[in-house]
C-alpha cells in the first residue's frame, strides 16, 4: 500500500447518486481476483452480472482511476442489528427503521450480504436483551425489508440450553420450508456454558462481566457458578436440541454451523451431527482437525483486526498464516472486516486475505452465486482505495441486487 495524500475515488459516473444500471462497465480498476491482481481492468455488467473481466481499451461508463475492484462484502454473523434496534435499553426504534438506518453504514462498509444474527435464545447483557419471541421478530423484519442496497437475510443462533428457543425456532423454520424463495436456513447452535467452548477459562467472561456490564468480581462468579449449574440441569435440553438439529442438517433442511468448537472432539461431534462449518473455534487444535475432517472455519473480524481474542481464544491472525481459515466474520463490528484485511494482506497477501471476507463467506453460507469477479457471478461490486495509510477504505459500493429484490 502506498501513502499518497489524497485518496483515488470513482468519479466521471453517469449516476452520481442511488443504484447503478443494470448494465454498465467499469474500467481502469485493479481487479481481485482469487489468485491475482489485474491492473488497468474493466468489468462489464450485463442484467447484475459480471460478463467479462479484461484489460485494453474499452469505452466505460465508470473510471475507477486506478482503484482496487473487490466482490462485494459477505457477512455470515452480525449481531451489530440489535444495537442499532436499541441504541438504549430504554430507546427501541422499529425494526423497518433499524434495517434502513443501518444497511446505510454497512453498505458504505462495502458489504452487499449480511446475515444478521437471530437468538433464539435467553440473554440480557450490555442493555440488549434476547429472546425467542424477538428473534422471530427479527426474522420477519429482515424477510419483509426492501433489500433496496444490502441482501438482508437471517443467521438463525440456537442456545442449546433453551427449551422455548428450539420451539421457536422450529416454528421458524416450518415458515421458510413454505417459501420456495428463502433457500436453505443457516443455523448455528451454541452453548456458552463457563468452562468449555468460548469460555473455556471462565475468568475471561468475569472479566468480560466487570467490564461490560459493571459487575461486580464476586457476583460476576456467583453468575459464573449459576450458568455452570443451569449447563448441568439442562443438559436433557441439550441433547435433545442437538439431535433435532443433526437430524434436519443430515436431512438437507438446514446448513449448520458449530458455534465455538474447542477440541479435536468437538470438531468430531460437529462433523457426526452433519455440521458443515466450525464457528469461531477457539483453539488452534479444534482448527486443525476442522480442516482435517474438511469442515469450513470462520473466525472473527475484530480477532484478527487486533491480533488477538478478546476471550483469550486463538488467534485468527495466526490461523489465517497457518492456512486454516476459510471466513471471517464481523460479530460485533462490521468495519472489521475490510479493516482484518489490511491487516492480513501483508500476511497472506491481497487476493487470498480478500477471499476471507468474500469467497469464503460465500461458501460457508452456500451461496454459489456471489463472491468472486469471475462471469457468470452477481455484479455485487465494491471499490476501494490503498493510497492513504495503512487501512483500505471503501470508495464506493455497487449492489447487484439494488432496486430489484434478491
Amino acid at each position: 500500500m502506498t501513502t499518497e495524500t489524497a485518496p483515488r475515488t470513482a468519479s466521471d459516473t453517469p449516476w452520481p447518486a442511488g443504484p447503478p444500471p443494470q448494465d454498465y462497465v467499469i474500467g481502469h480498476v485493479r481487479a481481485v481476483l482469487a489468485d491475482r491482481i489485474v491492473d488497468d481492468a474493466h468489468i462489464v455488467v450485463r442484467r447484475g452480472r459480471i460478463a467479462e473481466i479484461g484489460t485494453g481499451p474499452r469505452p466505460c461508463d465508470l473510471d475507477g482511476h486506478g482503484l482496487l475492484a473487490l466482490p462485494g462484502i459477505i457477512d455470515v454473523h452480525s449481531d451489530a442489528l440489535e444495537r442499532e434496534r436499541s441504541p438504549r435499553p430504554s430507546a427501541v426504534l422499529p425494526w423497518d427503521f433499524a434495517l434502513t438506518s443501518f444497511e446505510g453504514r454497512i453498505s458504505g462498509a462495502g458489504i452487499t450480504t449480511m446475515f444478521h444474527g437471530a437468538g433464539f435464545q435467553h440473554k440480557h447483557a450490555r442493555g440488549v436483551k434476547r429472546e425467542p419471541s424477538a428473534a422471530l421478530e427479527l426474522c420477519h423484519a429482515v424477510d419483509e425489508h426492501s433489500h433496496a442496497v444490502v441482501d438482508h437475510r437471517v443467521l438463525h443462533r440456537l442456545d442449546v440450553l433453551s427449551e422455548l428457543g428450539a420451539q421457536t425456532l422450529r416454528t421458524r423454520l416450518d415458515e421458510v420450508a413454505d417459501d420456495p424463495t428463502a433457500g436453505v436456513p443457516l443455523v448455528s447452535h451454541e452453548d456458552h456454558t463457563p468452562g468449555q467452548g468460548q469460555y473455556v477459562d471462565p475468568s475471561h467472561l468475569v472479566t468480560y462481566m466487570v467490564g461490560a456490564d459493571g459487575t461486580s468480581e464476586e457476583d460476576a462468579w456467583a453468575q459464573v457458578e449459576k450458568m455452570r449449574a443451569e449447563g448441568e440441569t439442562h443438559d436433557h435440553i441439550r441433547t435433545a436440541n442437538l439431535a433435532w438439529l443433526g437430524r434436519l442438517a443430515r436431512e438437507g433442511r438446514i446448513r449448520l454451523m458449530g458455534h465455538d468448537p474447542d477440541s479435536p472432539d468437538a470438531i468430531d461431534a460437529l462433523v457426526e451431527r452433519g455440521v458443515t462449518v466450525a464457528e469461531f473455534p477457539t483453539t488452534m487444535a479444534a482448527a486443525e482437525r476442522a480442516r482435517e475432517c474438511g469442515l469450513l472455519t470462520v473466525a472473527g473480524a475484530p480477532n484478527l483486526m487486533r491480533g488477538r481474542s478478546h476471550a483469550g481464544n486463538v488467534s485468527a491472525l495466526e490461523l489465517a498464516r497457518r492456512g486454516l481459515l476459510d471466513a471471517l466474520a464481523s460479530d460485533y463490528l462490521p468495519t472489521a472486516l475490510l479493516g482484518a484485511v489490511s491487516v492480513a494482506a501483508p500476511e497472506i497477501g491481497l487476493p487470498a486475505a480478500v477471499g476471507l471476507i468474500t469467497d469464503g463467506p460465500a461458501r460457508v453460507a452456500g451461496l454459489e452465486d456471489r463472491g468472486r469477479l469471475e462471469p457468470g457471478a452477481r455484479a455485487d461490486l465494491v471499490l476501494v482505495s490503498d493510497s492513504t495509510g495503512p487501512w483500505l477504505r471503501v470508495a464506493r459500493t455497487l449492489p447487484a441486487n439494488a432496486g430489484t429484490g434478491r
